[in-house]
């Protein structure tokens, strides 16, 4: 079984305070098989892990903002548009070859697809069942539940803005030591998730710093 962290930003997202580097690193010293980097709306941070030396294996990917909320798209080198419909970016990464994961579908602030769009539970290849960066662990169980109901595999991720809480969540993955073996041992739901919370302090400072971003942003629009 491989231990895969499938959800991690970079300082190449908006709101990630890490290097690709100091990524990678932490990675390594905690054990990992391999990573998933998945910056908002853009491959360039995964693009620049492929070009690293390390002995993780690197999964590129990225986390597109659709206008019903976030989707997890592995295995891909290109970006897609932000602001997309869901359903269009759907048919936009399956025609990349993606291995579509829907991430916090139920987080109340995180724009979770499953609180705004039932239907788009069943288009992706798996769901996000363990997400370390929530207060409580209501949306997890409900994500599990939905998961379980739909008969969708189950996976996990720290969504780790820095580097320190890369691996808080991670998958088990029943599958060779490789990008395309794991991300097909995904679709065939050879997985099982678990983790560790982010402490409640480093969430909210993060929050808190990723809201006032955006409030800078648009006064200066």
């Amino acid at each position: 079984m491989l231990r895969c962290d499938l959800h991690i930003h970079t300082s190449f997202s908006r709101d990630g305070e890490s290097t690709v580097e100091e990524v990678l690193r932490r990675a390594e010293a905690i054990g990992l098989d391999a990573i998933a980097i998945t910056d908002h709306d853009t491959t360039d941070g995964a693009l620049r892990a492929l070009a690293c030396k390390s002995r993780v294996i690197v999964i590129p990917g990225t986390e597109i903002s659709t206008k019903q909320g976030h989707l997890l798209a592995l295995g891909v080198t290109r970006a897609f548009p932000k602001g997309l419909d869901f359903f269009e970016a759907v048919t936009r990464a399956r025609a990349e070859g993606a291995v579509l994961i829907l991430p916090h579908p139920f987080h109340m602030w995180r724009h979770g697809v499953g609180r705004k769009l039932k239907a788009g539970l069943s288009r992706v290849d798996a769901i996000e069942v363990f997400n370390s960066r929530y207060i409580t662990g209501t949306a997890n169980r409900k994500a599990a539940l939905f998961a379980r109901k739909i008969g969708k595999p189950g996976v996990g991720g720290s969504d780790a803005h820095h580097a320190r809480f890369v691996g808080y969540g991670y998958t088990l993955v029943d599958a060779e030591p490789d990008a395309a073996a794991i991300l097909q041992a995904i679709r065939d739901g050879r997985t099982s998730a678990g983790g560790q919370m982010t402490p409640i302090r480093s969430y909210t400072r993060q929050s808190l710093k990723s809201s006032w971003k955006r409030v800078q942003a648009r006064i200066l629009r």
